[in-house]
């Protein structure tokens, strides 16, 4: 009798523990959405994180609080973090046969492996997010997946087109590709957003694809969707989306050629800007209104716009944005005849390159000093060592021989190859035979990292003969040394407790407090998940995930010169350079024909 009071006892204080346990994960995980909602998402993360600590058993609760860590790590830019709390939420919301959860798991996913360029795998997870969304007659979730789907595509042509100097409309035929499925897909989300009545989400489909038609060459599409957007966020009263439209819209005109409508659009900008009180956007608006009134031929005015600019480059310590600025006034400088303040700002402009490492502007600035010295009838003797350099930069920048003109064009930049090509080597012994060995050998490592809940010990055993069985079988259709079996068990032995710690568990889900009515359930659903046999969908998705590996681990590109904050993204320093080339040329002043070049001495 005293025993079954005492176990009635326990009984009860434990149910009354594990009911304090879940009321303080719950209202941790509250006020974590509600500083997250007010905008302190680094204190909303403090709070989900505890309640993570604190755990629950409620796998929903669990669910959404991964999806709230998830999306707040994104907000505060540690995608890392944001990826590993959206994979959670993800296996979480399959084991329990949410797939409603599943669908937000895979979008959210997506979202951060399209910021971490990792775009393939990006654009399964969002599909998963529209399948399902179609699958539940979702249309809020569908639209939200087609969105997202753009978004994509957009910045996998984007990332692509920013490494180039093509300008927009001239790229690639896989850029192009790319950006076509993007404007499909936003077009796809317009016509459901539409019918839904959601004007906001309309005016950022219709931003989003008046940038893809602008990078796609189709200007006036361009200009007819940044009109949309501005339409709806002057509805909506806000006054940044309305400038950024603003500006897009100047950005468009100006590839009309229709400068004097660029320059309108630009000083609305420019006047949105100063009442948000945005220093780098109203510098990036000078900067714009600077080289379009070059483009105008009104010097007078570029002048003033570039030397804002450069005032708030200085406040700013923007280097980058003060060199584009000193090279915009040297050229107007010079159009204007005024040669001395020309100078002046072209050695500024070539002490800014250096001090940056940017290359390219240092060669465009002893250019124009060469071209300045000798208008102005300078000593050209110091300047032979200079033009030698300017041949050796335009070789590595050109991978070609020394041209002899008076200027290179940016659009004959290259890439340096990132995969070097192959070499003929003399053929190594046993080549064939390991790679025979590694191609069956690797093929089952994906269902030897699928999660078991077998006895961990029987686990490694198993996998420990399976390796060993293998790698003999494996060797003895090849010439092997002898001795090699003792070196096989060991090697079996060490790599199955590297499978072994890459398979997931149970405790690999933070926060998971699993009782016995809740325990069997879930790993039944789990081991039921690991030992399916996958069908054709599963290698359909793993081909597109895997398929971009190899590009992964290749050696990155040489990071892009940097822009600086009060530099806008469409920069028309190299716009200027390849497409106003011989207005620029036209407007130098040139010696006399009878006139000589001086020579070094």
């Amino acid at each position: 009798m005293e025993e079954n009071v005492l176990l009635n006892m326990c009984e009860g204080n434990s149910f009354h523990v594990r009911y304090r346990m879940e009321a303080s994960c719950l209202e941790l995980a509250l006020e974590g959405e509600r500083l997250c909602k007010a905008g302190d998402c680094r204190a909303g993360v403090s709070f989900f994180e505890a309640a993570v600590q604190v755990g629950t058993e409620d796998l929903k609760t669990l669910s959404a609080i991964y999806s709230q860590l998830g999306n707040a790590y994104f907000y505060l830019h540690e995608y890392a973090k944001a990826l590993e709390y959206h994979h959670h939420d993800l296996t979480l919301a399959r084991t329990i046969g949410d797939q409603l959860g599943e669908a937000k798991a895979s979008g959210n996913l997506g979202n951060t492996l399209k910021v971490l360029g990792n775009y393939e795998e990006a654009i399964v997870c969002c599909q998963r997010h529209l399948d399902i969304s179609r699958e539940l007659s979702d249309k809020v979730g569908e639209a939200r997946a087609l969105y997202n789907l753009g978004n994509v595509y957009h910045s996998k042509g984007k990332s692509v087109a920013c490494a180039g100097t093509h300008d927009p409309g001239e790229f690639p035929d896989d850029v192009k590709a790319a950006l076509r499925k993007a404007a499909d897909y936003y077009e796809e989300n317009l016509t459901i957003v539409t019918e839904l009545g959601d004007r906001a989400a309309q005016g950022r489909a219709y931003g989003n694809l008046g940038n893809t038609h602008y990078l796609l060459g189709n200007f006036r599409s361009a200009v007819m969707a940044h009109e949309q957007r501005l339409l709806i966020a002057k509805e909506f009263g806000d006054r940044a989306a309305e400038r950024r439209a603003y500006s897009n819209l100047g950005n468009a005109y100006i590839f009309l050629g229709e400068f004097e409508t660029a320059a309108e659009y630009y000083k609305k900008t420019l006047q949105l800007a100063r009442q948000l009180t945005d220093r780098a956007v109203e510098a990036q608006a000078c900067y714009s209104l600077g080289n379009t009134y070059t483009l105008l031929q009104d010097y007078e005015k570029a002048i003033d716009y570039h030397l804002k600019h450069l005032a708030i480059a200085e406040e700013l310590n923007d280097r980058i944005g003060e060199g584009r600025a000193c090279w915009s006034l040297g050229n107007a400088y010079t159009a204007l005849g005024n040669h001395d303040q020309a100078m002046h700002y072209a050695e500024k402009h070539l002490d800014i390159s250096r001090e940056v490492g940017d290359k390219t502007g240092e060669l465009t600035a002893k250019l124009n000093l060469s071209d300045l010295q000798m208008v102005l009838g300078l000593s050209f003797s110091t300047n032979s060592s200079m033009m030698a350099e300017n041949h050796v930069l335009d070789n590595s920048l050109n991978g070609s021989r020394p041209r002899v003109g008076r200027r290179h064009s940016m659009e004959n930049m290259e890439l340096m190859k990132l995969t070097p090509e192959k070499k003929n080597s003399p053929d190594v012994p046993g080549d064939e035979g390991f790679f025979d060995l590694l191609s069956r050998f690797q093929s089952n490592r994906m269902d030897d990292q699928r999660y078991c809940f077998q006895d961990r010990n029987k686990l490694t055993a198993a996998a420990s003969s399976t390796s060993s069985r293998t790698m003999k079988k494996s060797f003895s259709t090849s010439m092997v040394p002898p001795h090699t079996d003792e070196f096989l068990d060991l090697l079996a032995s060490s790599q199955s407790r590297r499978l072994d710690d890459q398979r997931a568990s149970a405790s690999n889900l933070p926060g998971l407090r699993l009782n016995q009515h809740n325990s069997q359930s879930v790993l039944g659903r789990l081991m039921a998940s690991s030992n399916c046999e996958p069908d054709d969908d599963f290698f359909d998705i793993l081909i597109k995930c895997q398929g971009s590996r190899l590009d992964d681990q290749r050696c990155a590109p040489p990071p892009n010169t940097a822009k600086g904050p009060t530099v806008p993204d469409e920069d028309f320093f190299s716009l200027i350079l390849r497409s106003q080339g011989k207005r620029m040329d036209e407007q130098r002043v040139f010696l006399p024909s009878g006139l000589k070049r001086p020579t070094s001495s």
